[in-house]
């Protein structure tokens, strides 16, 4: 098909013309050449591109076209009189600057203008967006001179806690997450939207874990939308409590079982049964480490951390004195 206008605009063979407008503006106020001075190129090209892509598939007789036989189609298209460059047979792309004026008025980046919402930055003799940007570089200076752009500025990231159950950080989780934010929509006035994200919780991520949806934040006039922030956040587990990448469990055993043994059984956080026996003497402040029983390690999640069990000895409050004389004999033996 060579061009694929979907793709450009990331939309969905399927979509309507509100995802059409939705997408325009979001990808328009990304690459639209004045915001990115320090990569004019890239950004004119693709400007270029998501424009040509929008006149297409917003116009139900060139979207019909262009899904029949492709870009070809439309260069055989009769000629439709809106002017500018592009193909010399049939289709005339509309002016990228017009397009983008009907979305944002005179437009958030605040254009010197040769007419409503018209930047003088593709001048005439160039032949306009699609005919070549002429080589003037002055056109891109900055507003201060009156004739260039102020940069929209971008607020700070929103950030919202993600509170994660250990068993979740084991193994990993899809977490959905419905988010309502304002935006300004295709007539310039300000709407809610609501979406839901999707975020995939790896295995080993620890608290403090940031996951970043750029732009997902709220829209105002004349300002980028923030990023939205979701900050990985540990619920408090009843048995095992995390230490780096170790797991800490806290085991209370009588003295019988501190001087003669016992097995400890639990449930790791992937629901797996241990059963853990405990031969040594179990002395104040004696820790068993089971290697491997820990988190999984992030970057390396076949890896894991180690289970520290640390253990409370329950003395008795009270003995026989035929219990003190048999354990007087066996540790004096």
């Amino acid at each position: 098909m060579g061009v694929d206008y979907y793709n450009i605009l990331k939309v969905e063979r399927s979509a309507t013309e509100d995802d059409l407008k939705k997408a325009y503006r979001r990808l328009a106020m990304k690459w639209h050449p004045d915001k990115n001075p320090n990569n004019k190129k890239e950004a004119e090209a693709k400007f270029k591109q998501i424009s040509e892509a929008y006149d297409v598939l917003s116009d139900p007789q060139k979207r019909q076209t262009y899904d029949q036989y492709g870009e070809e189609g439309l260069k055989d298209m009769p000629p439709s009189g809106s002017g500018g460059g592009g193909f010399q047979n049939g289709f005339n792309p509309r002016n990228a600057e017009d397009i983008f004026a009907e979305f944002f008025g005179s437009s958030p980046f605040n254009f010197g203008s040769t007419g409503p919402g018209r930047s003088t930055r593709f001048s005439s003799d160039g032949g306009g967006l699609f005919g070549g940007f002429g080589g003037n570089e002055n056109i891109f200076r900055t507003y201060s001179d009156g004739t260039g752009a102020s940069m929209p500025k971008k607020p700070p990231p929103i950030e919202s806690k993600l509170n994660c159950s250990l068993e979740e950080l084991y193994t990993g989780s899809t977490r959905k997450m419905k988010i309502s934010r304002s935006v300004v929509d295709a007539n310039g006035r300000l709407a809610t939207e609501t979406e839901i994200l999707s975020i995939e919780v790896k295995p080993g991520w620890k608290r403090g874990t940031k996951i970043t949806f750029p732009d997902k934040g709220n829209e105002q006039y004349n300002q980028l939308p923030a990023d939205l922030v979701f900050v990985i956040e540990e619920k408090p587990h009843n048995v095992f409590k995390r230490d780096g990448n170790d797991l800490i469990m806290n085991h209370r055993v009588t003295l019988s079982e501190a001087l003669g043994g016992t097995t400890i059984n639990t449930t790791s956080l992937d629901g797996r049964e241990l059963s853990i026996p405990v031969n040594n003497i179990i002395s104040p402040g004696y820790e068993l480490v089971v290697p491997r029983e820990g988190m999984p390690i992030a970057r390396e999640p076949s890896n894991k951390g180690d289970l520290k069990i640390k253990f409370d000895v329950k003395f008795p409050t009270r003995l026989t004195p035929e219990q003190r004389a048999a354990i007087k004999h066996t540790l004096n033996g």
